[in-house]
């Protein structure tokens, strides 16, 4: 892939990621739909991989609710149709009732579908 569509794949990718937080933060789950791929599992601190459905429905139902993100930093690595984000980040979070600073270790892994940037895995842990 060419120098400049590095580049580009990965402010695209970057784009994206600010969605998807703004999206956590906004509790608004149909964009949040829109942006994980259907396929998408999301594995949290525990190690339990969740299915999108069930963790969009976690946050319909308020046992997710994200009230604010600090990102101390941040990684976007492009090559050709896929991208992975990494960094860590201080999540403002109530999740099944308790609310935290989660310091979380954060990496998503990203496939341009549809000339879309999707999130096809996410993963957690603490730092």
């Amino acid at each position: 892939m060419h120098a400049t569509s590095d580049q580009r794949a990965r402010e695209q990718v970057t784009a994206a990621f600010r969605t998807y937080l703004r999206a956590m933060l906004d509790g608004d789950t149909d964009t949040l739909d829109d942006l994980l791929a259907d396929n998408c599992t999301l594995t949290h601190i525990t190690g339990y991989e969740q299915p999108k459905k069930e963790w969009l429905s976690q946050m319909r139902a308020g046992q997710f609710v994200y009230h604010g993100v600090d990102q101390k930093n941040l990684t976007v690595e492009a090559d050709g149709d896929t991208a992975r984000v990494s960094g860590r980040i201080v999540t403002d979070a109530t999740v099944y009732g308790t609310r935290s600073d989660w310091r979380l270790r954060m990496t998503l892994d990203y496939a341009l579908q549809n000339r879309t940037w999707t999130v096809i895995h996410s993963a957690a842990t603490t730092w």
